[in-house]
């Protein structure tokens, strides 16, 4: 009767760690999802370069005003669900920084470089930050030391992302494992969600001075 009861309880513990990680894989892969859609605005920006600055800038204030409102207590549609399905432990009752700090990133590296790098720039965000967390909360088994939980498979994805894109989109093998190899480094740094921008601000710089020394 005992052994029957212990069994059933470690069942029990076992469907919530495995619903736990269940919820916290959706929510990462929702998240890295709208990530990866950053890698669209170069294609855009290329069409309609000023209205697009202009409407991430709103929707960057939009985002904003509405977590405030939501940290006070009040529910903005839409801005307020997505955020709430989105948030990681860490962002509980707090002010979510992270599509904030992505819309920065991606507005400051339009604004601040030429076309081929501010490309390079954001797609190393969108692909290589995006997956490499992506990867490494699905497939990361050995931890890296120092990096608050980061993973060797995540670091990798990382790298391969920013290598292959930086590649398709410069053709130079020697400047794509440099980015690579750059982004993946500042990745590893616990920079939790200022990534979104010093890595592609990183990444074009890089790229800009490679192309015009």
């Amino acid at each position: 009767m005992l052994r029957q009861l212990y069994n059933n309880w470690i069942c029990y513990q076992d469907g919530i760690q495995a619903k736990k990680r269940m919820n916290m894989l959706t929510k990462e892969l929702f998240r890295k999802a709208i990530h990866i859609c950053a890698a669209f605005v170069p294609l855009f920006l290329d069409f309609a370069y000023y209205p697009v600055m202009v409407l991430l800038t709103l929707v960057l204030v939009l985002y904003c005003v509405a977590e405030y409102l939501r940290c006070k207590g009040h529910t903005v549609p839409v801005i307020s669900f997505v955020t709430m399905v989105a948030a990681r432990k860490r962002d509980e009752n707090r002010f979510v920084l992270g599509p904030a700090t992505l819309a920065m990133g991606v507005l400051l590296t339009a604004a601040f470089f030429q076309p081929l790098p501010a490309r390079v720039g954001i797609c190393a965000l969108a692909f290589g930050d995006g997956l490499a967390s992506l990867v490494g909360k699905c497939f990361g088994q050995i931890r890296i030391p120092f990096t608050g939980g980061k993973t060797v498979a995540g670091s990798l994805a990382c790298f391969a992302a920013i290598f292959c894109s930086t590649y398709h989109i410069t053709g130079s093998s020697s400047v794509a494992l440099g980015c690579g190899l750059v982004g993946m480094g500042f990745e590893l740094l616990p920079l939790k969600d200022l990534d979104n921008l010093v890595i592609p601000i990183l990444i074009a710089g890089i790229c800009q001075f490679y192309f015009h020394t």
